[in-house]
């Protein structure tokens, strides 16, 4: 198959170095990175990519990946995630005018947008606030990350700070005070006004902000955490870091909330609904097993898994059209 991938971020979208108390234009990035997985899976399953990046590239593309400096006519299907306002309606009309299929993936509920036809969602959950039943779920490269059974005597926070009150900080903040346990806060905003609004909140707690972190930092993180707490309030698709943590063999303790509850189960994690059930979670912590954590998170959420399930939905696409 000859697919024309392409999207409005410069390549790759999660780099090996974090910039720190610096801000970033894509505070988490994760729609994109994940199609620069995809752009590899792809390629490594044999199919002709083509990828067509509206900030250019910055590093090497994976083996298999042809850089695009344009959008390509001749393929089979074009594929984009929703990002920035008009690049996904652009490949669209693109598409159109060249009378190829065009699937489009949506990776945040936006109250804004109408779904069409030919969207793919990233969770059961939000493909039904859509009114839709077309999802793929997210995948993450196990060699990115580092499995460990030892746990260090922290809890780590971890998200894009420009949304840190609906991803749920001061709820981490204020639990890790009645608790006492060590909390680490990572993630940056996209300017520094919000990056010292959460520096200054977590002093104010007793928690350490080390902002953004990627590649070896971020990995050793993870792994080391006794778990990943994520409180968030938004209605969330199917969040990266839960699964990254999992491949690190570390629990998560969630809300409920959009596609958490599809990802978090008894084996894995545990969530919370009530005020009371945080507490308590810290405590039961024990139960979980690192290697199971692990175990599903390579069985269920590994890249080639989510390319694989990605070209049914092209077969359907183009079948469609």
């Amino acid at each position: 198959m000859r697919v024309l991938l392409a999207s409005s971020h410069r390549y790759p979208a999660s780099g090996s170095h974090g910039s720190g108390l610096h801000p970033k234009d894509y505070p988490s990035g994760s729609g994109y990175h994940l199609h620069d997985l995809l752009a590899k899976g792809l390629a490594e399953e044999g199919h002709q990519v083509f990828y067509y990046l509206g900030k250019g590239v910055e590093l090497p593309l994976p083996p298999g990946v042809a850089a695009a400096a344009a959008p390509v006519s001749d393929i089979d299907l074009c594929h984009s995630p929703i990002g920035a306002p008009g690049f996904a309606e652009s490949i669209g009309s693109f598409a159109a005018d060249h009378s190829k299929p065009c699937l489009l993936t949506c990776h945040m509920w936006e109250a804004s947008r109408q779904a069409k036809s030919n969207w793919v969602f990233v969770s059961r959950a939000l493909a039904q606030a859509y009114g839709s039943t077309r999802f793929v779920l997210n995948g993450i490269d196990p060699d990115d990350f580092i499995f460990s059974e030892a746990k260090q005597d922290y809890l780590l926070f971890m998200g894009a700070m420009n949304r840190a009150i609906d991803k749920g900080l001061d709820l981490a903040l204020s639990l890790s005070r009645s608790k006492g346990f060590r909390l680490l806060v990572a993630g940056t905003g996209m300017n520094y006004e919000t990056i010292r609004y959460v520096a200054d909140l977590c002093t104010a707690s007793g928690a350490e902000y080390l902002g953004d972190v990627r590649g070896a930092r971020k990995a050793e993180l993870l792994a080391g955490a006794k778990a990943v707490l994520f409180p968030s309030r938004l209605s969330e698709g199917c969040p990266l870091v839960l699964l990254e943590a999992m491949v690190s063999g570390t629990p998560v303790i969630s809300s409920r909330c959009g596609g958490t509850a599809e990802i978090v189960t008894p084996e894995t994690g545990i969530i919370c609904e009530r005020d009371d059930e945080w507490s308590a979670a810290i405590d039961r912590l024990s139960r979980i097993s690192p290697k199971r954590c692990r175990e599903i998170a390579l069985k269920k959420y590994h890249y080639r898994r989510m390319v694989k399930d990605y070209l049914q939905e092209y077969r359907r696409e183009m079948g469609g059209s």
